[in-house]
């Protein structure tokens, strides 16, 4: 089983950047972004519950992101608008066993894609 991340890059702020994820098998119906900004801890920042479509974020990108989830595809995309010096970070795409934000709820990831917004 392997998450992979594609899509990370440098913008600047106001900007938009969009990642995807790709899964290599059927492997959940959750799925989850989080991001390692330098000097904090790894933090959920989106989360996708594909029974009914249901997200949750956290309020530091609550309007600025989508998350979506093509099963056929075996694709997770992350799009994030008005991007600002905060949302640098290494964000991490990641499957697990119940709509969540914390980190212990998902046991498979991806090995992360930088992202960097300059002011």
């Amino acid at each position: 089983l392997r998450l992979e991340e594609s899509g990370g890059g440098s913008v600047q702020a106001g900007g938009s950047l969009r990642l995807s994820c790709k899964y290599s098998r059927y492997i959940s119906r959750y799925f989850a972004w989080f991001c390692h900004a330098p000097g904090e801890v790894k933090l959920g920042v989106a989360a996708f519950s594909n029974y009914a479509g249901t997200t949750l974020y956290t309020d530091r990108v609550m309007g600025r992101l989508t998350i979506s989830v093509d099963d056929s595809d075996y694709i997770l995309t992350f799009e994030k608008s008005s991007l600002k010096p905060e949302d640098t970070g290494i964000y991490f795409c990641a499957a697990g066993s119940r709509l969540s934000l914390g980190a212990p709820d998902f046991d498979f990831w991806g090995r992360g894609g930088k992202v960097t917004v300059s002011a």
